[in-house]
């Protein structure tokens, strides 16, 4: 039986009674799904499994996007990737600089991203302090503190999502090795439009769905009337009355919804404090069908 013991935050909750080493029970399933819905980020923790135990896990939610880029992800395992700054023989074996601004994964796609599954292998520790945390933010709760004026005018507007614009973004940071994007892989994931405020398919509740790292422009506006809105609704999801953090242990598995949440991975460690985590990404091809949510 599963127990959750909510953060008593605006996010999170840790849930025990679950080893993901085995194959998931259908109920276990739905109880993970309704408390996505409900605190956004679960944190599964002591779990001791393998690349293909996080994936067959993971699968049960939606399709798995193949993220293993430049040889950084699971051998013989796509939907896999590693995110890590560990050298092995000199060679760097993951992505070191993976989500080290605010966003959202995959709201580039024309199928949106739907959770994050985590799995932390090595945590970085300096003078008994864990560094290397991840901070979330609730868009759910942002939209409800929002100007109902402001709601009403935009409740029908859409906004353009752009990959290469936090790929850009993340190539000016000091040391970063990432290549431009070559116009083959700008083919590959052009800009995409979805709703500014999107029904969440879990807690039926609005979501503003929009974020720093990928979304360039609310469709309709003019370019300074787009800028000023957009600006002032990322500055709004930010407040800290929607912040959370999560601190890492060897052995959490975190589960957090992309739909409702922003993230951001702190980067307070040296190249030579190593932090590992395998990662898949969940696609919401599913989540958004009807009863999917209820009869999973």
């Amino acid at each position: 039986m599963l127990n959750i013991l909510p953060t008593g935050a605006v996010l999170g909750a840790s849930i025990t009674g679950i080893d993901l080493s085995r194959p998931l029970a259908q109920d276990d399933l739905k109880t993970l799904i309704a408390a996505l819905g409900r605190h956004g980020v679960l944190r599964l923790p002591s779990q001791a499994i393998n690349a293909a135990q996080l994936r067959d896990f993971s699968s049960h939610f939606g399709t798995l996007e193949v993220l293993s880029a430049n040889g950084k992800g699971e051998p013989g395992m796509p939907e896999v990737s590693i995110l890590s700054n560990v050298v092995h023989d000199g060679v760097l074996i993951g992505i070191p600089d993976a989500g080290q601004d605010w966003h959202t994964d995959m709201s580039y796609n024309r199928v949106v991203g739907f959770i994050n599954v985590l799995y932390a292998m090595q945590v970085p520790v300096r003078d008994g302090q864990t560094l290397g945390a991840t901070e979330f933010t609730n868009t759910q709760a942002a939209y409800e503190g929002l100007p109902e004026a402001m709601k009403t005018r935009l409740a029908h507007a859409t906004a353009t999502h752009d990959f290469n614009n936090f790929h850009e973004h993340m190539r000016r940071n000091r040391g970063s090795k990432r290549p431009a994007l070559t116009e083959e892989q700008k083919r590959e994931r052009p800009p995409v439009s979805h709703p500014l405020f999107l029904t969440h398919p879990i807690s039926g509740h609005k979501v503003i769905y929009a974020n720093p790292g990928f979304t360039v422009s609310i469709d309709g506006l003019p370019p300074d009337e787009s800028r000023a809105t957009l600006d002032f609704l990322l500055a709004h999801i930010l407040l800290p009355q929607y912040r959370y953090v999560h601190h890492w242990t060897v052995g959490d598995v975190l589960l957090w919804d992309h739909i409702g949440t922003w993230h951001y991975a702190r980067s307070d460690y040296r190249p030579d404090e190593y932090r590992l985590i395998k990662r898949c990404q969940v696609l919401a091809d599913r989540i958004f069908e009807p009863g999917f949510a209820n009869a999973a």
